[in-house]
């Protein structure tokens, strides 16, 4: 088969619209192109006035190799994942942690015969959903088994982004195990693929099946408890639900597990400070994102942005995990704090677009060198949050046209807030220090200059946004462990991932240095 890139379809395109497509570029009447299919696509909005789709298309036909002299089309080369080595292990790894990470890693040491035993504090996804309601509904909060904690991970209850800036060809594998889980197929060619919340919960259990299949064991309510340690090396791990003799630990906890933080900082692996970002989250009707990217287009799917400035302090103020017609979830883990996140369904049909509107901290901004500083920072935020939305997880919300006058919001605006327990008109700014308060409104104000309307008046800013990452890096070498043999640090709890897609990708990665360091 070809590849053939930089194809333009229509807006609302068919099948029709491929085969022809290709055929003109192939310089072939229709009827020859044998199939073909989407490999990527894309909205080309710059025009506003020509908007259309960027595609490139797997196509078949006859005598190929006459075409390769032609602009844009190659061989077509399908991914295809090496087989991973029978595993010799002498015992059972372990993997804490069923978000994106711990749930691939246990996959490929499933696949090898390795029998994996996989962790998780939380519950299964079916029982979580309902757990996760209750508290966005009732305020009641569990927090073992939450919006952070649980299976799936944190990703289970975002828009299910697959968007990554990471090149590693085993996103391949990722997409195929995803869709084979029951994920949508159009993730396999979408430029911005997205599963959404509602299609999760059963890409996951579909996912759990399989390791378990495959010969892995899932324990649910299992926290991880001690690592067991003798002359350097890992010997075992205490959990939850008992002790367990293992070589090899993948830990893949999560940026909000912060009492295996403080285990591994008594158990002597290295780890550092890192950048992270902290802010709120804003919404707009999602027909005003519409117009602002696509202009009076019609017919295209819900609109996007991510966009990046900088304050005049030299500090990065940037927007983060965008979901179109989409909502702000309650994602506290602790309780008596506030924490804010954005969600959206696989339809993208929500009437808000939010996102959350970040200012980068760093370790700079700490006076002192305490290695827990940045989570005491996020904590602080959070219970400050908490009372400032009056009690029972309501959360504190500023209308920007007030938040740049450095005023209280005395009323909510035209656009309903989607934050489930509720708002509070406040004055945000107080939540914050001064330099994030003042690199926010900065920014708030150029990304109006880029995104028309996004600094509109009555846009709700609700607080506070403050787990977009992790604080911490577990420090590991080129065979990915830490400073424990045996144990590797992994996904966007240990500071190696931003995502989804790049959790999954670290997972698969470190599941790979098990077998190869004991193959």
């Amino acid at each position: 088969m070809l590849k053939i890139s930089d194809l333009r379809l229509p807006v609302g395109f068919t099948g029709g619209d491929i085969r022809s497509a290709a055929a003109e570029r192939l310089r072939l009447p229709a009827e020859d192109v044998e199939s073909a299919a989407l490999v990527r696509l894309s909205v080309d909005a710059r025009d506003k006035g020509s908007i259309h789709y960027s595609a490139a298309v797997k196509a078949a036909v006859k005598n190929e190799a006459r075409f390769l002299k032609l602009r844009g089309v190659e061989p077509y080369v399908p991914y295809a994942y090496p087989q991973p080595p029978v595993s010799r292990l002498r015992r059972r790894p372990v993997v804490a942690g069923s978000g994106p990470a711990g749930l691939f890693a246990a996959l490929i040491l499933a696949s090898a015969g390795a029998e994996p035993i996989l962790l998780e504090r939380g519950e299964c996804v079916e029982k979580r959903l309902k757990t996760v309601e209750r508290f966005q509904r009732y305020g009641e909060l569990d927090p073992e088994s939450n919006v952070q904690f649980g299976e799936g991970g944190a990703g289970a209850f975002s828009d299910g982004k697959l968007t990554t800036g990471t090149k590693d060809p085993r996103q391949g594998k990722v997409i195929e195990e995803f869709i084979a889980a029951g994920a949508p197929e159009d993730i396999a060619y979408l430029a911005k693929p997205h599963i959404g919340t509602d299609r999760l919960v059963g890409v996951v259990r579909g996912l759990r099946n399989k390791i378990i299949s495959l010969g892995g064991e899932v324990r649910f309510g299992c926290a991880l408890r001690d690592f067991y340690i003798e002359k350097g090396r890992l010997v075992g791990v205490a959990a939850a639900c008992g002790d367990i003799e293992t070589d090899a630990l993948v830990l893949a906890t999560g940026h909000s597990a912060r009492d295996v933080f403080e285990l591994c900082a008594r158990r002597g692996l290295l780890m550092e400070r890192k950048p992270f970002s902290v802010g709120v989250r804003i919404e707009h009707p999602q027909e005003l994102i519409q117009r602002a990217q696509y202009g009076a287009a019609r017919g295209l799917p819900p609109a996007d942005y991510k966009t990046a400035v900088r304050a005049s302090d030299g500090r990065g103020v940037y927007t983060f995990c965008m979901c179109p017609g989409g909502e702000v979830v309650a994602s506290a883990s602790e309780e008596n704090t506030v924490v804010t996140n954005g969600m959206s369904r696989y339809k993208r049909d929500g009437k808000n677009a939010n996102s959350a509107l970040l200012v980068s901290v760093g370790p700079e901004d700490f006076k002192n060198d305490d290695l827990f500083a940045g989570v005491r920072f996020q904590r602080r935020l959070e219970r400050q949050a908490f009372y400032m939305g009056g009690g029972s997880y309501r959360a504190p919300m500023t209308l920007a046209g007030d938040f740049l006058k450095g005023q209280r919001s005395a009323s909510i605006g035209s656009v309903e807030p989607s934050y489930p327990l509720g708002v509070t008109p406040a004055d945000i700014s107080r939540l914050f220090p001064d330099f994030v308060t003042a690199a926010l409104r900065e920014g708030l104000t150029l990304i109006g200059r880029k995104i028309r309307g996004f600094d509109a008046s009555d846009a709700p800013l609700t607080g506070v946004e403050s787990r977009s990452s992790s604080p911490l890096r577990m420090l590991r070498g080129e065979n990915l462990q830490s400073s424990v043999f045996g144990i590797y640090p992994c996904g966007e709890g240990a500071g190696y991932a931003g995502g989804i897609m790049s959790a999954a990708v670290d997972g698969i990665r470190c599941a790979e240095k098990i077998l190869g360091e004991n193959y």
